[in-house]
């Protein structure tokens, strides 16, 4: 079943997109919010949109972003723009999240990262984070006449088909080359993947997350965390964490319980005890 993009969506992304500096050499839309999903209907109008805006020059973007957008990022925002482009390139995947704002009545997340750091994973999958997502249904929002880029993209999708071929069956349906495609970049435990993951797990596992995770005083949103979790080298023991404060307490009033009862079984024999003799 082809996924659909939601209607007149073209016309409320761009609207988005006028809230941004424009030196976007790409932006695009994915996930829920964008594209009809299979299965039961969900309330996608109020579901997040999520966005990556691709820039020449992360420094000076940041910097009029900064000026348009001041409450759109964390407290790195006091460091200037300089201090975001090298957490931006240098950390997780080259890309820098502003997760959870509202902009035009919709609740939005948008990732920056630079066209130079985008163009290598394209054409050599260094770590498949947004070159993966670029494997998947998207919507272009805005591209602008930058050659290498869209020879990139261009390499980048066939890139997955060829990998789809190789780990195909001789015979295979053209639901099986999609579905191969679509797992690529969550064949390496990357960090999309491991987000997409998190965000399905028990509500109370992901609160549990919340709460190993966040400083005190925080009071960050659960999914601004599982971002962030999903980006961790110790994302495993983390959720291993958030298990074990569900199990212990659990475990712990299931053993006094344990215990109360043994006692009153005891009392009540030794009681029949007195009363027989």
């Amino acid at each position: 079943m082809a996924l659909q993009a939601l209607q007149s969506s073209g016309v409320a992304f761009r609207k988005i997109l006028s809230h941004f500096p424009e030196e976007l050499s790409l932006a695009f839309a994915y996930g829920s919010g964008v594209y009809r999903q299979v299965g039961p209907s969900s309330d996608q109008k109020n579901a997040m949109l999520d966005f990556v805006f691709t820039v020449d020059d992360p420094v000076a973007w940041h910097s009029k972003n900064l000026k348009k957008n001041w409450n759109h990022y964390s407290f790195l925002k006091v460091l200037g723009p300089k201090i975001i482009t090298t957490v931006q390139n240098n950390y997780g995947a080259g890309v820098y999240y502003n997760p959870l704002i509202m902009c035009d009545g919709r609740l939005i997340k948008y990732g920056v990262i630079s066209t130079s750091i985008l163009i290598e994973d394209l054409l050599n999958w260094n770590n498949l984070y947004i070159a993966g997502r670029l494997q998947k249904p998207v919507k272009i929002v805005a591209m602008n006449e930058n050659v290498a880029l869209r020879s990139a993209l261009d390499k980048n999708l066939k890139s997955a088909v060829t990998t789809a071929f190789l780990m195909l069956p001789e015979s295979f349906s053209e639901e099986d080359l999609f579905i191969e495609i679509a797992g690529l970049s969550y064949s390496d435990k990357s960090p999309e993947g491991q987000f997409t993951q998190l965000m399905t797990l028990p509500k109370t596992l992901q609160q549990q997350i919340n709460h190993v995770m966040d400083p005190p005083g925080k009071n960050r949103d659960v999914e601004e965390t599982l971002l962030q979790v999903a980006h961790d080298p110790d994302c495993g023991e983390v959720v291993r964490q958030g298990l074990s404060a569900i199990v212990r307490p659990s475990s712990m009033k299931q053993s006094t319980k344990g215990i109360f009862t043994a006692e009153v079984l005891l009392l009540w024999s030794w009681l029949l005890f007195c009363l027989l003799h």
